[in-house]
């Protein structure tokens, strides 16, 4: 699902969040961005798929995906981010969950399995992606770019040389994955490989 937030300036741009439907319930995978989207989205799954979302889990500490957590943990929703997560949006004032997850960790939700993983500092220093290996498709939240930008988008809290180091122990672990990125388009298969590109634009205009 993609909802939208001001980007600064008063520009919308959209984020991508997802969610998984399984026999116990629906599980999202980030909040929506914008706050009138909160019980719309938990109204659309239900009346689309006659389920109530039971799960929801925060990939980085940006309000572009931890906006939701208080409204959910408020509707009973299990919420969940990582412990390095958790220790920056409270430095940050940012919503936070109610679970903390402290390593890697592989789910099993109804007929469903799927696995996060910390691969490193990127976009910003706890971001983490989500791996469903039967279907092979990794969730990468803002860790990964569209190919429809040719900018790195928000570097407040990012470290771009270790998010290369990140992106290719990403690379190297999931083979030939469909990528859902945090912003703009998932169409194309390329994603991680044309943040790899950005990545290394930036670090040669950087030497200058």
């Amino acid at each position: 699902y993609t909802t939208y937030g001001d980007a600064g300036n008063g520009n919308m741009f959209p984020a991508n969040g997802m969610y998984l439907v399984t026999e116990k319930g629906a599980v999202l995978f980030d909040t929506p961005w914008d706050t009138t989207q909160f019980q719309l989205l938990l109204d659309s799954i239900k009346a689309r798929h006659n389920k109530n979302v039971i799960m929801c889990i925060s990939t980085h500490f940006h309000d572009d995906w931890t906006a939701g957590l208080n409204y959910y943990k408020q509707k009973g929703i299990a919420t969940y981010t990582t412990k390095q997560t958790d220790e920056l949006s409270k430095v940050n004032h940012d919503p936070r969950a109610q679970y903390l997850i402290y390593r890697d960790t592989t789910f099993h939700i109804g007929q469903y399995t799927f696995e996060t993983f910390y691969p490193g500092k990127g976009h910003s220093p706890d971001n983490i992606v989500i791996w469903f290996g039967k279907e092979k498709i990794l969730y990468g939240g803002c860790f990964i770019k569209s190919t429809e930008t040719n900018s790195l988008g928000n570097l407040a809290d990012a470290d771009t040389d270790e998010w290369i180091i990140s992106a290719k122990k990403v690379k190297a672990k999931f083979n030939k994955p469909e990528y859902i990125p945090g912003h703009q388009s998932w169409e194309d298969k390329n994603s991680l490989r044309h943040t790899l590109k950005l990545l290394e634009q930036a670090k040669r205009k950087n030497k200058g």
